[in-house]
């Protein structure tokens, strides 16, 4: 049996029902719904051969050239349908106009699939639905600090304890600065961040504390999504107040077994902001492997930076904490606390 449903009746009713996008490998890569399983109909090339046929000659064409291409795959279709969804019960989408998923359907089904569920306008709606529901209310908590506060540990201290936490650089694979990248994955894509944010925060009590780090609107090249962003900006921020020798400490330990070539880069990527000279002084303690000095050169003008963005809130919305040293179980302990008195 085949049915045509809404991706908010999905979502809401059948999220643990696999999913299967039959769409390019090129549009998958650029975004994809999490946890869903990519099964071309057709390649990037063939999708481009069939989409020419349509515009320039007709729709009638097109179907006939995809079916030549798609004929001798018909039988890998079932074969890999089955190693996604053994229970032979799925939900099935293309981009939007639903020609590759139905067809796609109606082949499973006369394949011995039980219930085919057909994603009304693909892909699309969901991109649609995904923006909409980050405007819902969140009881997000903002985790600020200058950068070596340790913030990042501390949230993976808070989920440890049982918190909801939203690792946004986590998500992007980047962790925030010029040296940010260094010997991480790449970045994903705008689409495929936004995309799995939608995923971790659909699976959120909304009523419950939600920790996320304060951040810029941009996460190396990553653009936070504007409705989630915009909820982050109106809201009270526990600010950690850490001394800077502290910081200093965490940030060596972490940066200074990193590549010395990528972290000269990085260096030379801020030049023009942190001054030719001072940079200059940041690359010769590099070479000389003093990483708590090019941490001090660094450090001052990224606590600048941060400090101009946190300038831009409400001075009433931002609480300072004293917090004598970088120890993440220690801070989350105090940050549940926080929150708990406030209940």
């Amino acid at each position: 049996m085949k049915q045509i449903i809404s991706i908010e009746y999905y979502f809401q009713n059948l999220d643990h029902i696999p999913m299967i996008d039959v769409r390019s490998p090129g549009e998958f890569a650029k975004g994809h719904i999490p946890n869903s399983k990519n099964i071309e109909l057709f390649t990037d090339e063939e999708r481009a051969v069939v989409g020419t046929a349509y515009k320039k000659e007709s729709k009638e064409r097109a179907i006939e050239i995809g079916y030549e291409y798609v004929k001798t795959k018909l039988t890998d279709f079932i074969t890999k349908s089955i190693e996604v969804a053994p229970d032979k019960e799925v939900a099935i989408h293309c981009w939007r106009g639903g020609m590759r998923s139905n067809a796609f359907a109606d082949h499973l089904i006369e394949n011995g699939f039980k219930k085919v569920y057909v994603i009304e306008k693909g892909y699309k709606a969901f991109r649609n639905y995904a923006s909409r529901f980050f405007e819902q209310p969140l009881n997000l908590k903002i985790l600020g600090g200058y950068t070596g506060s340790g913030k990042t540990e501390i949230l993976h201290s808070l989920k440890n304890k049982g918190q909801q936490v939203i690792d946004l650089e986590g998500l992007a694979n980047h962790r925030g600065s010029a040296f940010g990248g260094i010997d991480l994955p790449p970045q994903p894509t705008n689409e495929q961040f936004s995309n799995d944010l939608f995923s971790i925060v659909h699976q959120l009590n909304p009523e419950q504390p939600v920790w996320v780090e304060d951040e810029s609107n941009s996460i190396g090249k990553i653009s936070i999504p504007s409705g989630f962003f915009e909820k982050m900006q109106d809201l009270p921020v526990y600010f950690l107040d850490v001394p800077f020798q502290e910081r200093t400490k965490h940030l060596v330990d972490t940066y200074s077994s990193l590549s010395q070539d990528k972290l000269a880069d990085a260096i030379g990527r801020i030049t023009k902001r942190l001054g030719y000279d001072k940079s200059k002084f940041a690359l010769d303690a590099l070479e000389n492997k003093n990483y708590s000095k090019v941490v001090e050169i660094t450090l001052f003008y990224y606590d600048k930076s941060y400090l101009k963005g946190l300038l831009k809130r409400e001075e009433s919305t931002v609480t300072k904490y004293k917090v004598p040293n970088v120890n993440p179980e220690n801070t989350a302990e105090f940050l549940i606390s926080l929150i708990h008195k406030n209940e």
